[in-house]
């Protein structure tokens, strides 16, 4: 089974990040406010990136991951510009 690590734009332009099997799905539902409890009160406006992964395990260890990193790093993973993410790694501010 495939498990995705997914980003979410907020109407709060808030960064939501979260794993699921199924990403259509899991979108719906946070926009019918039954995703989480930070959704239900800043609801997602568009998916903004997903990566696939073999197991639960491995995606919810880039969630972490991902949910650890400034809003700069996440943008940069989003856009696909690694060169940032790379040196924001190094950057300790």
């Amino acid at each position: 089974m495939s498990y995705f690590v997914y980003i979410l734009e907020c109407e709060s332009k808030a960064l939501y990040t979260g794993i699921t099997t199924d990403l259509e799905r899991r979108f719906a539902e946070h926009k019918r406010g039954k995703g989480g409890h930070y959704t239900s009160s800043n609801p997602p406006v568009k998916i903004l990136y997903s990566e696939e992964h073999g197991s639960r395990s491995d995606a919810t260890k880039r969630e972490i991951q991902i949910k650890r990193w400034s809003r700069t790093k996440k943008i940069a993973l989003i856009e696909g510009e690694d060169w940032v993410i790379k040196a924001a790694s190094k950057c300790k501010n």
